[in-house]
């Protein structure tokens, strides 16, 4: 039947047209119809094909990352097996030269399959990006510090031994020294990028699984930038130092422990060093009771300082340390020294009986003049405790101390120190603030920028918030040698919920209870200072982190005085503590302030006998929650 026989019979010729109208309108749109399925049935295959391939991608690329993640993970396992390695034989420069390229490659390996273009694409998807971000980071650095810094320092170091360090016919090979500061130079840059870019890693966007490696490798590359900059600052200043350039003066004190001045104690013995084309030779000694007493500062002081310390560190050579910062000390002692020999000292050195037990493993033991051996286990009761027993008078002390340095400095200049084992003492020195240097060239001054060595006043900045607490005697005596000295520092919270930075202080006297009869005058300072024989006198300066704003100061304890003075140093507000401590008695401070939070707490203190110059952050060293104050 067609379309026509739907038309009725005697229809008029207007209806037949209209008729017609109709089944070509019908025609069309079955036609459409038929076309827009065909359209989309041809979409649909389409966007499935793409998904498809999507998908296929996908899983490739995945498969592909996998694949390469996991053999850059076990090259970077095998780099940390070869590395673990390296640090076992340090001592033996050439195993290391040999060993590196195995690591070079390794970690050149590990790079190459983490940086791809499929890699760094996926890099940008969202969650897993970052960890694939984080990953070649981690990786690039890490290869960067083995080829521009590790490899060029075992070169150097093969060739280098370190009997280097020991003098060959009464000097030093300076030039050896010198031509480690290239490398180091590059390596101490290598490492400071490496370790910016590392840092530079948000780990909050890290699994933990991910984000304890990163922060592991962080911590490893500032361990070993610190090492680097550390070579590279000593292979620039000791080749100078020694004499390379012509010859230098330099002033030693001795600090003594048994009697607290703020950066160790008061300066007793000293001695003047000449070097020349690496040779080093003791020209002078003396000792404090050979200075005069001045009637005015040796060099101008500030108000600030002048209204904390008053005068006394400018007048008494004794009293230098006093001010716990060795760019003011320096200068003072040089200036004294000058005044009393005519000689102007090129650099000024600090150090304390501690340091030397340190550099007397290295050496062995000394035989002193009396006879008798000086070694690391006798050197800090004998140089601050036994000779008082055994010299009553002061000038037969300083004759032994002065034949006990020039024993101690001859058997260093000799070589008899084991080179390594001297390094390590004066690091660990170093790191516990017990040895200090000024030079009076700027230029070498600004060499040691930074650096524990010029024994600067604590620096609070985004990382870290530091309180100091020097303590100096007051009792004018030897008493410190039975004082004990405990610091903690802590985040406390305040019944706010506020985190308050926290620093207690504590002291106990351990001197026999028969201390006033037992002990000789010259250890008990005899009531010459308004001190009862056997007490101990102590006077406290703490100083606050910058910018913070105190809250709470507490003292407690039979023999802590009520309140605090107050002063400010160099930005910094500064509390008084004066303590006067019975045998057996013990006192304890507690001062809290409000600062931002940041990453570490520590407190730079006097190093004691028992105690080393810095204290890191404990938790909250309350035993009880803080007060809001």
């Amino acid at each position: 039947m067609t379309d026509d026989a739907a038309t009725p019979e005697g229809a008029s010729d207007d209806e037949i047209a209209a008729a017609r109208r109709a089944v070509d309108t019908e025609k069309s749109r079955r036609v459409r119809s038929r076309k827009r399925h065909r359209r989309e049935r041809t979409a649909g295959i389409v966007f499935a094909s793409v998904l498809g391939a999507i998908l296929i991608l996908g899983v490739a690329g995945a498969a592909w990352i996998g694949i390469r993640g996991a053999l850059a993970y076990g090259h970077v396992a095998d780099a940390q097996r070869a590395a673990e390695k390296l640090a076992d034989s340090l001592t033996d420069p050439a195993a290391v030269a040999a060993a590196v390229p195995t690591l070079t490659a390794d970690t050149a390996a590990a790079r190459s399959l983490t940086s791809d273009p499929v890699w760094g694409a996926a890099e940008h998807l969202p969650w897993f990006g970052p960890q694939l971000a984080a990953t070649a980071t981690v990786i690039a650095s890490v290869d960067d510090v083995a080829t521009t810094a590790l490899e060029p320092l075992a070169q150097a170091a093969s060739s280098f031994s370190l009997d280097t360090l020991r003098p060959n016919g009464g000097a030093f090979d300076v030039a050896a020294i010198a031509n480690l500061a290239d490398v180091a130079t590059t390596a101490t840059d290598s490492l400071a990028a490496a370790s910016a870019s590392v840092d530079a890693i948000d780990t909050t966007q890290l699994l933990p699984a991910l984000a304890t490696p990163v922060s592991d490798v962080s911590e490893l590359l500032t361990d070993g930038l610190t090492a680097a900059d550390a070579l590279r600052r000593t292979s620039q200043l000791l080749p100078l130092a020694l004499g390379a350039e012509g010859p230098r003066n330099y002033l030693v004190m001795f600090q003594n422990n048994a009697e607290w001045r703020s950066l160790g104690g008061i300066v007793g013995a000293m001695a003047m060093i000449h070097t020349d084309a690496g040779r080093m030779d003791l020209t002078d000694q003396g000792s404090s009771s050979d200075f005069t007493r001045y009637t005015e500062p040796v060099l101008p002081l500030s108000d600030e300082l002048l209204g904390i310390f008053v005068d006394k560190p400018g007048l008494y050579i004794q009293n230098v340390t006093q001010i716990p910062d060795y760019t003011i000390d320096g200068p003072l002692a040089r200036e004294m020294w000058l005044r009393e020999t005519g000689v102007n000292v090129d650099g000024v050195f600090a150090l304390d009986p501690v340091t030397l037990s340190y550099l007397l493993k290295a050496t062995g033991p000394v035989t002193l003049p009396t006879g008798e051996q000086l070694t690391s286990e006798n050197a800090v009761q004998l140089l601050l405790n036994d000779v008082y027993l055994r010299y009553p008078d002061p000038r037969d002390q300083d004759a032994f101390f002065a034949a006990t340095a020039a024993a101690v400095f001859q058997t260093i200049a000799d070589g008899s120190a084991e080179p390594a084992q001297l390094v390590n003492a004066l690091v660990r020195a170093g790191n516990e603030r017990r040895l200090f240097f000024w030079s009076a060239n700027p230029d070498e001054q600004a060499m040691l920028d930074g650096t524990s060595l010029q024994g600067t006043l604590p620096v609070t900045d985004a990382e870290t918030t530091a309180f100091g607490a020097y303590l100096n005697d007051g009792t004018g005596s030897k008493m410190d040698y039975y004082m004990q000295a405990a610091s903690a520092v802590g985040w406390c919270t305040a019944s706010s919920g506020e985190q308050l930075a926290t620093l207690t202080v504590s002291l106990t006297s351990t001197a026999p209870a028969d201390a006033a009869t037992s002990l000789p005058r010259y250890i008990t300072g005899g009531g010459s200072f308004g001190v009862d024989p056997g007490v101990a006198r102590t006077v406290a300066y703490l100083y606050l982190p910058e910018g913070s704003e105190l809250v709470s100061s507490t003292s407690g304890g039979v023999g802590s005085t009520p309140g605090f003075g107050q002063g400010t140093h160099d930005g910094r507000p500064v509390l008084v503590w004066e303590t006067n401590l019975n045998p057996g008695e013990t006192a304890t401070a507690t001062i809290q302030v409000r600062t931002p939070q940041t990453p570490t707490l520590e407190a730079i203190m006097t190093p004691t006998i028992g105690g080393s110059g810095v204290v890191a952050s404990g938790g909250c060293p309350l035993t009880t929650p803080a007060d809001k104050g």
